[in-house]
């Protein structure tokens, strides 16, 4: 946990971020592998109410940020009026 709020503060994040050491979260959402040692590499955006909006089961890290943050600003984000 330490090393997720070392990042967050880095990066100047204003959401937590998750480690999943007991592999809870990878069981309920369906993404640990057969072997039970590793989860597949999948986004979930999830809204402020918790209610999963979107699944990207392709991620790739150097081209899944930008299509994720564009869905959530066109979907999520708060709109300024």
């Amino acid at each position: 946990m330490a090393e997720q709020k070392k990042f967050a503060q880095k990066e100047n994040l204003k959401f937590p971020l998750y480690a999943d050491a007991d592999k809870t979260a990878a069981k309920a959402y369906g993404v640990l592998m057969p072997n039970g040692r590793y989860a597949n590499r999948v986004t979930f955006v999830i809204d402020k109410q918790g209610v999963v909006r979107k699944i990207y089961r392709q991620v790739s890290p150097s081209k899944n940020a930008g299509e994720v943050l564009e869905y959530v600003k066109e979907n999520l984000a708060d709109k300024a009026k």
